[in-house]
């Protein structure tokens, strides 16, 4: 009786109408504020030209065969992260491994949320042409620190959210997607248009497009393949989701590719749309591009106030910014609801009622852990600050390492190549059986240490 069930529930499970839906939306999950701040201040950090060529290498090796994985895994199950693995075997190690996957973005949508809620405050304030306002020492500290205000924007970020949602696979995330990503395309061409012509921006440009063998270090290495980690969505639960949705006659690799290609192209956009601006505005610094967090909302609102279309400027940005938040948010969300309609059977609309719930507890801790709940630390960490390290840090990379040990362990490489091959040829089929026979894990034990050891001030990234 529960196998019937089950069979009623995927095929009523909602869909993509085609390949250009499936990429549009797995590419709006992958550019996100991190693709807008955190590239950048790594490229800037980490060597300019020289991160940019590794991470565009890495991106077309090691995250190339962690997304074909996780489609073909999501399409060949019909399920989201829990059920796929679950779909393998009932013991606990494959619970586990698919919990660990499904969990990460209920843990991550609600501080990216709080996050999305300044985004939303800094364009209602550039609209009001409080430019010179935003850029004064103090002013980002001081927003951050009203708890009650931080947590009215992380509200309407999250409500925008859910009405998404609410409406479904095609008529909701597909449809926000196709309407949403090439307007973020065309604002990220015009803004860096405008940066790329600022005098003095042109050493900005060569500095992260030229490679310079001289800025060249292991942290590089390591740098770059923990944003391509987090930039492509893997280990989020996502791929598993929208995997899931797409039909079986679709492209995986070809998707993949598409992807690729969007993702890398967005934040190369990204870099120019900030280097060259900050060069300019710091007169050749680089240094001034490792504020790291505080480079959206403190280092960029001084540079647009030294500018002479600094509100115009600012407006245009901070959409841009919403959209790629928007994007990724709504990724986020569906998966967790995805996973809840497949664990629980509940409808859409109950699913998203709890996750309501999870978005307001962690959400609430996240917007006032600047402010009223400043007192209450977890190894010396805020709640958003802890909630980004705990996901980003230690899930995801063990949570990659699940789905490569389900593979190489369960699945078999045979059988993977078998699922991919359904829709066309596997035209890197090579690169994908050395890459996750023998570099996937390591590369991931890699970003975990790494990461770890950052934190607990071992190494410095």
């Amino acid at each position: 009786m529960k196998k019937e069930n089950n069979s009623a529930h995927n095929h009523n499970r909602g869909s993509f109408s085609g390949r250009i839906g499936y990429v549009l939306a797995v590419a709006g999950s992958a550019v996100g504020l991190g693709n807008i701040w955190r590239f950048p201040y790594l490229a800037a950090k980490y060597g300019g030209g020289i991160f940019l060529l590794i991470y565009i290498l890495l991106t077309a090796s090691f995250g190339y065969v962690l997304i074909m994985s996780e489609t073909a895994l999501g399409r060949m199950t019909r399920k989201s992260p829990v059920g796929a693995f679950e779909h393998f075997g009932k013991t606990k190690s494959f619970k586990i491994g698919g919990w660990l996957n499904a969990v990460i973005p209920m843990l991550i949508v609600p501080y990216y949320s709080t996050i999305g809620g300044w985004v939303i405050k800094y364009l209602v304030e550039y609209f009001k042409g409080n430019v010179q306002a935003v850029a004064e020492d103090g002013y980002f500290g001081n927003f951050i620190s009203d708890s009650w205000q931080v947590e009215l924007w992380f509200l309407v970020f999250a409500a925008l959210v859910f009405i998404i949602i609410l409406g479904g696979v095609q008529n909701g995330v597909e449809r926000m997607s196709k309407i949403m990503m090439p307007v973020l395309v065309v604002l990220a061409v015009v803004v860096t248009i405008y940066s790329v012509t600022r005098p003095g921006a042109v050493e900005g440009v060569k500095y992260f497009l030229i490679p310079n063998v001289k800025n060249f270090s292991w942290m590089t290495v390591v740098a770059a393949m923990g944003q391509m980690f987090y930039s492509l969505s893997i280990a989020m639960g996502i791929l598993y989701t929208y995997g899931s949705y797409v039909r079986k006659d679709m492209d995986i690799e070809r998707s993949t590719t598409q992807v690729e290609v969007f993702d890398t192209g967005i934040a190369i956009l990204a870099g120019l749309m900030i280097i060259p601006a900050v060069f300019s505005f710091s007169g050749g610094n680089p240094e001034t591009l490792q504020a790291g967090p505080s480079l959206m909302f403190i280092t960029l609102p001084k540079v647009f106030a030294s500018m002479g279309f600094g509100t115009a400027t600012g407006i245009v940005f901070f959409i841009l910014v919403l959209l790629a938040a928007l994007t990724s948010a709504v990724s986020l969300m569906e998966t967790s609801v995805s996973t809840f309609m497949d664990e629980l059977h509940w409808s859409r609309k109950k699913c998203c009622g709890l996750m309501v719930v999870i978005m307001i507890v962690l959400g609430t801790a996240s917007s006032m852990g600047y402010g009223l709940l400043d007192f209450i630390r977890i190894f010396g960490m805020n709640f958003l600050d802890f909630f980004d390290f705990m996901t980003n840090s230690v899930m995801m990379p063990l949570a990659a390492l699940a789905t490569c040990v389900l593979i190489l362990r369960v699945v078999g490489i045979d059988g993977m190549e078998k699922e991919i091959e359904q829709s066309s040829p596997f035209r890197r089929k090579k690169l994908y059986r050395v890459f996750i026979k023998y570099f996937a894990t390591i590369c991931l034990i890699i970003i975990l240490l790494s990461s770890i050891a950052n934190v607990l001030g071992i190494i410095s990234m």
